[in-house]
């Protein structure tokens, strides 16, 4: 967002926003008004991903997250309130067996002064009120404790929390720079964990895409013959044992690039994946026939033009089919990099 953005004070959403019961579809709004305007660092955009589908999951039916928002004319968040319930021992204070705690209460700064936040966090207590969950706690920041004692919270003392110790660097310092260079075990645990697969695209001679419909994923049902890199493979060797072992296909090389796939995280999986896909040829009628699939993953072997894949698979799966196919078509590689976890 602009400095521009931050310091242009745009027409006040008014009566018309005011504060409604969040949906799983607020979740990243509600992340990217606490990264920006609530914690001390902000997140990435990685981050924003992983914890925009944990939230998004979390304000679902069942879930134990409950928040309130007031949208802008532009459609993004102008404010929220954001409450996490949590099991308690039923007693008088909390017979349901259930308290929240407030967690976030921010308001965009080209939206404050209006009294959105008393908005978001009215319409918050009043949904935690009516269904029975009781106490409600918070730890508001000095700059908003006035809302809070406005809203019926008191007392004064900030509750205790423990916080692990940092382990010691065992680092070597430049002596010029002050930098420290961890050593590469410890180094190793600051980097990013992502994990590897490798695939391979059939045709048949028609140029029809090739795929197996998967017996434990309902979230990726049609799939190209491959799987998770094994320690100490490598992707091509990854692609000749998973198709070996999914089709009975041996295949041969050399190895021809398709496209490179990479996804962030999500609730579905916590680490990025990235990934191959290869070229595996075209596949007669007699090869079609002769594949043999291991039940425990996959059920059937299907034929089809490109576009009536489209209605079988989600969107992100259908264009990563797409990506693959215009790659062999054209001959040059794809670079498919929104193959996210949890975006359907």
């Amino acid at each position: 967002m602009s400095s521009e953005a931050l310091h242009t004070r745009p027409q006040h959403p008014g009566p018309a926003h005011a504060a409604r019961l969040a949906t799983p579809a607020d979740a990243e709004g509600i992340v990217r008004l606490r990264s920006a305007f609530v914690l001390a660092e902000p997140l990435t955009e990685e981050w924003i991903a992983r914890t925009g589908a944990e939230l998004a999951a979390r304000l679902a039916p069942g879930g134990d997250a409950r928040a309130s928002v007031v949208d802008a004319p532009d459609g993004t968040l102008a404010s929220c309130a954001l409450a996490l319930l949590h099991p308690v021992l039923p007693e008088p204070a909390s017979p349901g067996g259930r308290a929240a705690r407030v967690h976030t209460v921010v308001t965009h700064p080209s939206w404050r002064r209006g009294g959105l936040a008393r908005s978001a966090l009215t319409a918050l207590l009043d949904r935690l009120r009516a269904e029975g969950v009781a106490p409600v706690e918070a730890d508001p920041p000095g700059a908003v404790g006035a809302l809070f004692r406005a809203s019926g919270f008191c007392g004064s003392l900030a509750p205790m929390r423990m916080t692990w110790p940092e382990p010691a660097v065992r680092g070597r310092v430049d002596e010029k720079t002050g930098h420290v260079w961890l050593p590469p075990e410890q180094y190793a645990e600051t980097v990013m964990k992502a994990t590897g697969f490798a695939c391979v695209l059939f045709t048949d001679v028609h140029d029809r895409p090739v795929q197996l419909h998967g017996v434990y994923s309902a979230t990726h049902p049609w799939q190209l013959a491959g799987g998770t890199m094994d320690p100490g493979e490598r992707p091509w060797e990854t692609a000749v044992r998973e198709c070996r072992e999914e089709t009975g296909i041996e295949l041969c090389g050399p190895p021809r690039l398709l496209a490179t796939v990479y996804g962030l995280p999500g609730a579905e999986w916590p680490y990025s994946t990235m990934g191959l896909v290869f070229d595996g040829g075209r596949l007669d009628e007699a090869r079609l026939r002769d594949i043999v699939l291991d039940p425990r993953e996959h059920d059937e072997v299907r034929v089809l033009p490109l576009p009536e894949w489209r209605p079988l698979m989600p969107p992100r799966d259908f264009a990563r089919l797409s990506a693959v196919m215009e790659a062999r078509r054209t001959g040059v590689t794809a670079y498919f990099d929104t193959w996210d976890w949890g975006t359907e």
